[in-house]
């Protein structure tokens, strides 16, 4: 199979401009093709990791990418998606979450000569000037039509910055900027991003009467899980330090039954032949397939090694075996606890190692049977923990799912 037929095989394409077109560039290895990833924190989170897969497979297959980080989109903020105004980053900030992108992507995608190519498009945008572009390229765009967008119209009600109102302007001159200086004839998103890659699609046929492509990928999950992989509160980083690899491994291992297949499908290099096997197997065997799928995105983030350790630590603790290797640890310093008579209070270790936010939260996780300890459920507000076993370590299980190894040196 080649690789569009592939790429709908596995449910990636949800809107192209140019079908034939793009099916005969993609499968024939034609394709320099543009994805953009903006420096809004300083790691990637599991929203980018499905584009990076893309890249990936279609890199596999010949074709060219460019990866344009957003060193200049980043000072506006994309609307997209986006109840309110993204908080305005400071230059530093950009750089610094740039150098971070670019460390991560070279996991996956591979750069060189003749290979993938990585820009920032800080280096033509924030030194254009205003009234070019209002000229040049701001009369290109009606503004009826980008009102009817839906990055837009969701805006309108609570408000819409004219700041955030240009980024379609910006993305569209990317696309221009880069076919013209690189020979990039395509461009990749989600949809959620359609209207702005059909704005640079057309700024290239107006301006350059050249033919420019756009394909979109569906968004993966559904919105609990888009939620929890792109925003900053309980997002799921690529960055191990951020979220550690059994973190990221669980992530998976207790995605929605539904989803399952489909993040298989669109996610893993497993081949289509044994998927349709997988697709097969009995639904006792759910969880089998949600190892698969978690051993497989931990492998390809984290390396083999960290993903064989988060599998071996997830049994254990869902049996009960005891075999802790591997369960995320928190290291308290014993100078900033507070500690009383040689002991701890739960509520305290909770709040400080990180698994609640409060005491008040605390306190009502511990009276709802939230919270075991060494694997004894404590119902206690007031319960202690002895500061000699927080010295060789406790675990703690937070609700159904959450394991942690606490100790303080």
């Amino acid at each position: 199979m080649k690789i569009f037929q592939e790429l709908k095989a596995r449910g990636l394409v949800a809107q192209v401009t140019d079908e034939p077109e793009i099916k005969e560039l993609v499968n024939s290895a034609g394709a320099r093709f543009y994805i953009g990833f903006d420096p809004t924190a300083d790691s990637l989170h599991v929203g980018h990791f499905m584009a990076l897969c893309l890249m990936k497979r279609l890199q596999m297959a010949g074709n060219k990418p460019v990866v344009l980080i957003g060193g200049g989109t980043g000072f506006v903020g994309d609307p997209s998606g986006r109840t309110d105004m993204r908080t305005m980053m400071t230059e530093e900030t950009i750089k610094h979450n740039c150098d971070c992108f670019k460390k991560q992507m070279e996991r996956f995608i591979e750069f060189g000569e003749d290979k993938a190519i990585m820009v920032n498009n800080a280096d033509w945008l924030l030194d254009l000037k205003y009234i070019d572009v209002l000229r040049d390229i701001g009369s290109c765009f009606s503004v009826n039509n980008m009102l009817r967008s839906e990055c837009y119209k969701q805006r309108l009600e609570k408000g819409l910055s004219f700041l955030e109102f240009n980024y379609m302007i910006m993305q569209a001159f990317d696309f221009y900027y880069l076919y013209k200086n690189y020979g990039c004839n395509m461009q990749f998103g989600g949809d959620d991003q359609w209207s702005n890659m059909l704005a640079g699609t057309n700024l290239i046929r107006k301006k350059l009467n050249k033919n420019a492509f756009a394909m979109t990928i569906n968004l993966l999950l559904n919105s609990e899980g888009n939620k929890m992989g792109k925003t900053a509160k309980g997002a799921v980083w690529l960055d191990p330090n951020k979220t550690l690899p059994y973190e990221f491994y669980q992530y998976w291992r207790n995605i929605n039954d539904s989803d399952v297949m489909k993040c298989i499908k669109m996610l893993t290099f497993i081949s289509l032949d044994e998927i349709k096997e997988i697709e097969n197997w009995d639904d006792s065997k759910i969880n089998q397939k949600k190892e698969l799928l978690a051993y497989e995105l931990t492998q390809l983030v984290h390396g083999e090694e960290e993903a064989k350790k988060s599998q071996k630590a997830s049994r254990s603790l869902f049996s009960g075996s005891g075999d802790d290797e591997g369960i995320p640890t928190t290291e308290l310093n014993k100078n900033n606890i507070n500690i009383i008579n040689n002991n701890v209070k739960l509520v305290d270790i909770l709040v400080d190692s990180k698994l609640c936010v409060s005491k008040s939260e605390a306190r009502r996780l511990i009276k709802q049977g939230g919270v075991c300890l060494n694997n004894q459920n404590i119902i206690d507000i007031d319960f202690v923990v002895a500061e000699s076993d927080l010295i060789k370590g406790v675990k703690i299980k937070k609700g159904k799912k959450v394991f942690r190894r606490v100790v303080i040196k």
